[in-house]
């Protein structure tokens, strides 16, 4: 039984509530394009098993237009779409999900490493941190492994192994924590143990792997609910440091 030294967290969907945002900077980006695409939230929602902007955009085209698209397009619809993100994270207007600002400065009291592992682009991530947690946040997290520091995105592990190398650290001394399936699909494939927060966009996925899937980490206005479980501890309303390590340490030990 390891102990546990390091919370992972991804950032879209488990930070923050931040698909729909995501949906309206892209739409914005192709009305700006004088194109007339329109991503719903149906469509998005499908599109989201597609991980990285540049891919989704490029899945799109040539799946669902049957079209082609040349890179340089793709990047500049992409550019486009983050500079629109990036003013609605500016804005505030992206909070935290609840439970994470707890969590997260518990385990600065307890000097357990903070890490990030995401698909989003660099800017996303500083932007969304500073945003909601202050300027000086990002120093918080020993390392910020972001969607261009791999060949190779979620549900793929490489930016899981990226980040555990760099932490010199083993899965098992750490928790993942994740949102959707291609995020369980890439920390559980190097045995991570990985915590579901689910969301609107992601409650239909796949979570199989996961040590526990909840519908939020809870605070005092909105309790959590455990939608499915591979640990058997007592809960309370909301998720504490104290209760992951004792999450951590039943699912490792079993």
């Amino acid at each position: 039984m390891a102990k546990l030294k390091a919370l992972i967290f991804d950032v879209d969907g488990t930070l923050a509530n931040t698909e729909e945002a995501h949906r309206k900077a892209f739409n914005h980006s192709f009305a700006q394009a004088n194109l007339d695409w329109v991503w719903s939230v149906e469509l998005y929602t499908k599109l989201l098993k597609v991980t990285g902007g540049k891919e989704r955009i490029r899945f799109f085209v040539e799946t669902e237009l049957k079209q082609n698209i040349s890179d340089e397009q793709v990047a500049a619809l992409h550019q486009a779409k983050n500079k629109h993100y990036q003013e609605m994270v500016l804005d505030k207007k992206l909070p935290l999900r609840p439970g994470i600002m707890r969590i997260i400065e518990q385990a600065r009291e307890n000097n357990l490493i903070l890490a990030i592992a995401t698909t989003t682009s660099p800017g996303n991530v500083n932007n969304l941190v500073k945003a909601t947690m202050g300027e000086d946040a990002l120093a918080w997290f020993s390392i910020i492994a972001e969607g261009e520091l791999v060949p190779i995105k979620k549900p793929e592990p490489d930016v899981y192994e990226y980040v555990l190398n760099q932490l010199s650290l083993s899965a098992e001394e750490c928790i993942a924590f994740e949102d959707s399936y291609n995020g369980v699909q890439a920390a559980t494939r190097i045995n991570l143990p990985t915590l579901i927060t689910s969301n609107n966009y992601t409650v239909g996925d796949d979570f199989d792997g996961a040590m526990m899937v909840l519908d939020s980490l809870g605070d005092e206005n909105s309790p959590c609910h455990v939608l499915q479980s591979e640990v058997d501890i007592k809960m309370g309303k909301s998720i504490d440091l104290e209760t992951l390590i004792e999450m951590h340490r039943v699912y490792t030990s079993a």
